[in-house]
This record gives structure tokens, sequence and C-alpha cells, in this order.
């Protein structure tokens, strides 16, 4: 039987971090991967990323054109 658990190597030893299931003893192979850096970077929102994207039409229907009683009360006009 064998079974598959994750653990952790650091400075010369190995840490399982889950007891394996239906094993009480046995031999091991390792595989080590190293560990990626978990800091995300920033991603951006592309147009046209994906199948059904929102027509470049609809973007122009949501702008923001102002409204004129809030023009007013700020001294904004056009």
């Amino acid at each position: 039987m064998t079974a598959t658990v994750t653990g952790v190597y650091k400075e010369g030893k190995l840490e399982l971090l889950e007891v394996p299931k239906g094993l009480r003893e046995g031999r091991v192979r390792v595989v080590l991967t190293e560990d990626e850096a978990t800091e995300n970077k920033p991603q951006y929102l592309v147009f046209g990323k994906y199948p059904g994207d929102t027509p470049l039409e609809a973007f122009k229907e949501a702008e923001w054109h102002g409204e004129e009683e809030f023009d007013d009360l700020y001294g904004e006009s056009k």
C-alpha cells in the first residue's frame, strides 16, 4: 500500500504535515518542490480577453456625464 502526504523539508529534516492513512510504518521516497514566491503580482483586466466580453457600446452608455442638479450645487456647469 502507498500513500501520498504533504510535508516540509527544512535544514536537513523532513516534517510530515499529515498522518498517512492505513500505514503504520514504511519506506519513504521524497520528491522536493521549490516553494514559489507567495507575493502576488498585480493583474489587470484586458478588454477582449474572454469571449462574450462587454462590448464598447455598453461602456459608452455607462459613462458619467454628470447631473445638472449637482453641477448647479457645486458651480460646475457645462
